[in-house]
């Protein structure tokens, strides 16, 4: 990344940041940072609210170092987001880049996931400007970056729920089966599960959605021979944890599978948004202001269509397009260690 060098920022007066797609808790300590880097070097700062939408409708605000001074400990994002359908349109795309000329801004920052690093791509066919990702997920799914701004508070908040899941099924000698945010990912799923030791994580890592109907009978008739193996052994209590979209009707309708198919008395809990929610951890806290620096450095150093992420603890710059291809999965050691060592000896405990 560039140096401190003033003298380098002539060209750049004028610096847009919005955030975009679903909320992960960090986007504030990221938003602080380029304030902060920005009125250093002597750039302002406009936010636009709502996402792109307020790119679209012209919604912004000048930001100052003020206006950040207490936001790093915040989850959510002060400018608020959304989804934007309208940037997936021409008009949409056109109205965007008319907003940044009428507002004379020279470089974009977008905090956001896959759909938000596309729409810069769009961005660019009808604005000149540089364009700068960071990637803000709960979900962990940017190509590129060893890990997403929220991932870590996600992990986190769904550890400590499963932790008081876990008492109650001690107690009381019960089956839940939690259902994990990640949408068509499995980080979330297979690092919560291994933390909080459930006895099964179901992901699409390890699992045949690609052949749904077939795929889910025979890990239902698994499962539930599992499950009865672990009841006959006086298991005293059993977490089988989920990701969302890959069992068809979820966690509710597993548990009711089970208990038709086999008579087993499973509780869902779907942990939902609580996931998105919250104070961010020092990890995210920490990778943020470092992401939000590493974009403003990357904006004065004339780069654009890039993602400022972070690979083996080093800042790096990664092309958009590569960033949206979806091909960085969960470690395969992580899934063997479930699969073939974790989960079997789980089945044994008595």
């Amino acid at each position: 990344m560039p140096t401190d060098d003033k003298n380098k920022i002539k060209t750049v007066k004028r610096i847009a940041v919005l955030t975009s797609g679903g909320d992960a808790p960090g986007m504030n300590a990221a938003i602080r940072a380029i304030v902060i880097s920005a009125q250093h070097y002597q750039i302002a700062v406009i936010g636009f609210c709502a996402g792109f939408n307020g790119l679209i409708d012209d919604m912004s605000m000048p930001l100052s170092v003020k206006d950040v001074a207490n936001i790093i400990q915040k989850g959510g994002t002060i400018l608020k987001s959304a989804r934007c359908p309208a940037m997936k349109t021409p008009l949409g795309i056109a109205q965007a880049a008319s907003t940044l000329l009428k507002e004379k801004i020279d470089a974009l920052i977008v905090i956001g996931g896959d759909g938000s690093f596309a729409g810069l791509i769009a961005l660019q066919q009808e604005w000149s400007g540089q364009v700068i990702g960071i990637p803000a997920t709960i979900d962990n799914d940017i190509d590129g970056s060893d890990f997403t701004i929220g991932f870590s508070t996600a992990i986190n908040t769904a550890i400590e729920a499963i932790d008081k899941i876990r008492d109650t099924a001690e107690a009381f000698e019960r089956i839940f089966i939690v259902e994990l945010m990640g949408r068509h990912s499995g980080h979330i799923t297979f690092n919560v599960g291994i933390a909080c030791a459930a006895e099964q994580v179901i992901s699409f890592e390890n699992f045949a959605h690609n052949n749904q109907t077939m795929g889910e009978q025979e890990k239902l008739l698994t499962l539930a021979q599992e499950i009865k193996l672990a009841q006959a052994n006086r298991h005293a209590s059993y977490i089988i944890v989920i990701a969302e979209n890959v069992w068809q009707g979820g966690a509710s309708v597993l548990a009711r599978q089970l208990q038709d198919l086999a008579h087993i008395d499973c509780t869902a809990c779907i942990l939902g948004h609580i996931q998105r929610g919250g104070s961010p951890v020092a990890k995210d806290r920490i990778l943020a202001t470092k992401l939000g620096v590493g974009a403003v450095q990357a904006i004065i150093a004339g780069k654009s269509n890039i993602m400022i992420a972070e690979q083996n603890n080093t800042v790096a710059a990664v092309a958009l397009q590569t960033a949206i291809m979806h091909q960085q999965g969960v470690s395969k050691s992580l899934i063997q260690a479930q699969e073939n060592i974790l989960a079997l000896t789980a089945q044994r405990l008595c």
